[in-house]
């Protein structure tokens, strides 16, 4: 878990600016691409800010890891989507945050129960599939469709799988922290 909680909006845009120009887990684009791409998609798509915010920073945990382009490779699973739930419990509300612990859920859900999903994942998202617990059983993808959040997950998991185009050019990060400073918690 991180060493230093993430407090303010800023620690996320130097964590982005920063770590996020790393290429994005075997895929040839950037943390940061991969993070405007989602938030993207999540905007074209209609999402709210809540889920917006939660598209973009789904995968923070794998910069507050410091994941390395090789650790899918060697069997390393960061549970990187915990790890971003806790990095940000003190910004937001479980609106951004249970979207963002499901979404790797959604991934195994979908690959369940949705025809060709699989076969169209990249294949560093098969890869990591097989360390993040497989695909569902039938007993477990009921289980996941009856969570509260699991509508806003799947959401997010569509928006995560669209952002992998080196050529795409969505708006700028500071577009997607106004969106997020719109639904950070409000402070006692």
């Amino acid at each position: 878990m991180p060493s230093t909680p993430l407090t303010r909006l800023d620690d996320i845009a130097s964590l982005l600016a920063g770590s996020g120009t790393r290429l994005y887990g075997g895929e040839a684009i950037s943390q940061l691409q991969h993070a405007l791409q989602s938030a993207h998609a999540a905007e074209q798509a209609g999402a709210s800010p809540a889920l917006i915010t939660a598209a973009l920073l789904h995968d923070l945990g794998h910069l507050v890891c410091e994941q390395g382009d090789e650790d899918v490779t060697n069997g390393i699973n960061d549970h990187h989507e915990a790890v971003a739930v806790h990095s940000l419990q003190h910004l937001f509300a479980d609106e951004v945050l249970q979207p963002i612990a499901l979404h790797v859920a959604a991934k195994r859900y979908l690959c369940a129960v949705q025809p060709g999903y699989h076969a169209a994942l990249s294949p560093a998202s098969q890869a990591s599939l097989l360390l993040q617990g497989g695909v569902m059983s039938a007993a477990a993808c009921q289980r996941f469709a009856a969570r509260p959040w699991a509508a806003d997950a799947v959401l997010l998991r569509h928006c995560d799988d669209l952002a992998k185009d080196p050529a795409a050019s969505p708006p700028p990060l500071a577009h997607y922290l106004a969106i997020a400073a719109n639904v950070l918690k409000a402070t006692p």
